[in-house]
């Protein structure tokens, strides 16, 4: 038998998330005033990090198999950051507290500077309706 490929390891879905979360992040900078499309940007930032800090796990689990111990802890505290940063957005975004979601912004897009998303990306507006489903998942 031939091995089973996952398409969507969680690497590639970590590596899309970045992408459209430094899409959000530039576009919610964008905004002037808090409309319905500000929210749907933090949500969709707050989902798109616990999906990222969700991930982790998937991925060290091959490194520890291989006993690359440091290795996997090292990149568990690379990305330790997502699943806090994700908390603090989704209380910010459900209480209306805006100055802490600009600053988180700042932080996120501070940490993800070295990704580059090219004016022909394929993401689209990932964003659109994420309060809503954030919202429905609380």
């Amino acid at each position: 038998m031939s091995p089973i490929i996952n398409p969507d390891s969680a690497g590639k879905e970590r590596t899309r998330s970045t992408k459209a979360i430094v899409l959000a992040v530039r576009q919610l900078a964008k905004q002037s005033q808090v409309n319905q499309e500000a929210k749907d940007l933090a949500a969709f930032i707050a989902m798109a990090l616990r999906i990222i800090s969700d991930g982790i796990d998937i991925s060290v689990a091959a490194w520890e198999k291989r006993d690359y111990w440091i290795k996997a802890d090292k990149f568990r505290m690379e990305w330790t950051w997502t699943g806090q940063f994700a908390d603090k957005m989704k209380v910010a975004v459900f209480t209306d507290d805006w100055g802490t979601v600009a600053i988180l912004s700042a932080q996120i897009a501070q940490k993800f500077s070295k990704i580059v998303v090219s004016e022909n990306h394929r993401l689209g507006k990932p964003w659109v309706g994420a309060y809503k489903q954030l919202a429905s998942n609380q």
